[in-house]
């Protein structure tokens, strides 16, 4: 994480900031759905939006079938995750364009860290039970502190749902400022499993609790839930970021998660954030896209940007 960037300490836990939450659901579509019907980004802009969006990736692997061997192939494209010839065609070689962390398996952090050496990109864990968070207590916290003590410097965790459906929001305060110690210097991302908390309001609150309690991130979605990722929830939640921001003067990222598997979808994002948060929150420090798939379509729209043909998929797998 950048330095430049104060970190999160969190605060006391204040019930008034939570339940004075409220969520106008029909503004919130409106507005999200105004993003995909503006004019697009073209040319050489839309090719150093991508390139911006290529940095702010999470590189992730979650497959019960993972092997050492996939988790290196997934560094090596995290470090050079376009081709030779597409990057020179850009003339981006001084760029030393990366993506922003690659997220694995506690497992599969010892075979990460081992690739991953000698880079600046980041190590992210997923921890906590994920995806499902129903672990005892303890062993969630001593996951989170295994994790950190074998490389990881960043934790993705998941919330418990049960504080959220029965509104004990200083239940869910204290589990996250529980993680929040346990992750030492390693940053927090706090996942809320937006497609299972049922509405946006719930999100909005869950947010807010989670920034209360010392997240440095904000995160959607596991990727296994039936909904990820989706433009109204990422609205309510960055709007949630800005007023933390203007309450306490603190930055906390977003990651979207799940389901954005296309450049077309990654450059909404992008103005998203660009319009709720400004242009500090289009940094990897303080935005991520949790994804698999994206980078091969990224790759290709930036190859068809400099020849003028679209490729086949299998020329920009993860090798």
């Amino acid at each position: 994480m950048n330095n430049k960037i104060e970190r999160n300490p969190g605060v006391p836990f204040n019930p008034d900031w939570v339940e004075c939450i409220q969520v106008n659901k029909s503004a919130v579509e409106r507005r999200a759905a105004s993003y995909s019907g503006r004019r697009s980004i073209k040319k050489q802009h839309q090719a150093a939006w991508l390139l911006k969006a290529i940095s702010c990736i999470d590189l992730t692997t979650l497959a019960g079938d993972d092997t050492e061997r996939r988790v290196r192939r997934l560094c090596e494209k995290a470090k050079k995750p376009i081709r030779n010839d597409i990057v020179k065609a850009l003339g981006i070689e001084k760029l030393n364009l990366t993506t922003g962390a690659v997220c694995v398996y506690h497992e599969m952090l010892e075979s990460a860290k081992k690739y991953l050496q000698g880079t600046n990109i980041g190590l992210a864990a997923v921890s906590t039970g994920f995806p499902a968070g129903l672990t005892p207590f303890d062993m969630r916290v001593e996951e989170i502190k295994r994790s950190v003590a074998a490389g990881a410097t960043e934790i993705d965790i998941v919330i418990s749902r049960r504080h959220v459906f029965s509104q004990n929001w200083k239940g869910l305060y204290e589990e996250i400022a529980a993680y929040r110690e346990a992750c030492g210097e390693a940053h927090l991302k706090t996942i809320l499993a937006t497609g299972e908390i049922s509405t946006l309001r719930n999100v909005a609150k869950a947010s807010m609790v989670c920034m209360m309690a010392g997240a440095d991130f904000i995160k959607t979605s596991t990727g296994k839930e039936k909904v990820n990722a989706t433009l109204p929830v990422s609205l309510v939640m960055v709007r949630m970021i800005r007023e933390y921001f203007d309450r306490t003067g603190f930055k906390i990222g977003y990651k979207p998660a799940g389901g954005i598997s296309t450049a077309k979808e990654s450059l909404l994002y992008l103005i998203l954030m660009k319009e709720e948060l400004g242009r500090d929150w289009l940094e990897p420090e303080l935005f991520r896209f949790g994804a698999s798939s994206l980078l091969g379509d990224i790759e290709r729209q930036l190859e068809h940007h400099v020849t003028g043909k679209y490729s086949a998929g299998f020329r920009h797998a993860i090798s």
